[in-house]
């Protein structure tokens, strides 16, 4: 079960007793324990029925005794336990969590890990209640979930604009979340969201970007790369070179991969762990570099890793060192 799953069912008004949320993705804890807070009892029944707990502040005793309580004026009450992972004696819950309240929900979101599977606790769980396991999602799954979200409000979004939009913030769900819901207040009467309106309304530039670099260099366009390294280097906070380098070093070694992999492009775009709309990009640039090129795009990146941080390096501008970095890997 997912976390849609166990909104969609409480929607429906379908409870259990016990909602376990653990694991690494804290977006799609976040989005059950908002709804358990904010939408399962009226605003009149939440001042007697709703019980909102943190770990690091409570103990089991006061966890059990809120369980334990019967609801005033309600068919049920919530209880929501945050940052479980921060409580002494969680495991002393088990005793409640075997023989639960039929009228409590009870929703303990534990962050930052998963208690052990193994253990009597984790039987007991699954066999009373709902787990909800997270894991962070790998970097090519991302726009596809851009897309989706987008879709659940209603919109649509291009494929490359969201991967632009990911590929600015990285591998942070609730961030990109936040930006498409503060585009959704920019665009009511939009039905499609496109690079334009990620360049206006998040402030990523739709040309001047490390995507749109990775992509001039992998079909060693100079002009353009050189455009964009002279626009970064007149605004250095649009792309710090510690944050350019990282991703070119990724784009290089993933360009690598193509000389090993056998199969065809879906093969390719599994083993890269990139978007399938990327595999065509990829393949071309290797085709383009050849392996020898690409393994000495590799070494540069590292070398002039070392010299942005000032290790055998006099002194150079950050701007200067990208062009000559960029001359190099393209000779």
């Amino acid at each position: 079960m997912d976390y849609q799953d166990i909104i969609k069912d409480w929607k429906q008004k379908k409870f259990k007793s016990l909602y376990w949320l653990e694991g690494d993705e804290d977006f799609f804890i976040d989005q059950v324990v908002n709804y358990a807070e904010h939408e399962l009892l009226e605003e009149a029944e939440k001042g007697f029925n709703l019980t909102v707990l943190y770990g690091k502040d409570t103990d089991w005793s006061t966890v059990i005794n809120a369980c334990r309580r019967y609801p005033m004026f309600a068919e049920r009450q919530v209880v929501v336990l945050k940052e479980a992972q921060a409580m002494r004696d969680l495991l002393k819950l088990e005793a409640y969590i075997d023989n639960p309240l039929s009228t409590t929900v009870f929703v303990v979101a534990h962050k930052q890990g998963k208690i052990d599977g193994r253990s009597k606790m984790a039987k007991v769980i699954k066999d009373k209640g709902v787990l909800l396991s997270t894991k962070k999602l790998y970097d090519n799954q991302l726009p596809a979930w851009t897309e989706g979200y987008v879709s659940s409000r209603g919109l649509a979004i291009s494929q490359k604009a969201a991967i632009l939009l990911v590929d600015h913030i990285g591998n942070d769900l609730s961030r990109i979340a936040n930006e498409i819901d503060k585009l959704l207040v920019n665009l009511p009467e939009k039905k499609k969201i496109d690079e334009s309106d990620i360049e206006k309304y998040v402030g990523i530039s739709k040309e001047y970007n490390v995507f749109e670099l990775q992509s001039a260099l992998g079909q060693k366009n100079a002009a353009k790369v050189y455009k964009i390294i002279a626009y970064f280097a007149a605004n250095p906070k649009a792309a710090p070179m510690q944050m350019m380098l990282p991703a070119l070093y990724n784009y290089f070694s993933k360009m690598s991969l193509v000389f090993v992999v056998k199969g065809g492009e879906k093969e390719i775009a599994s083993a890269l762990g990139v978007h399938p709309f990327f595999v065509k990009d990829y393949i071309a640039a290797a085709r383009l570099y050849g392996p020898e090129a690409t393994d000495r795009a590799i070494l540069l990146l590292h070398h002039y890793n070392l010299r942005s941080i000032g290790i055998n390096d006099s002194g150079v501008e950050d701007g200067e060192l990208m062009k000559e970095l960029m001359y190099k890997i393209m000779a």
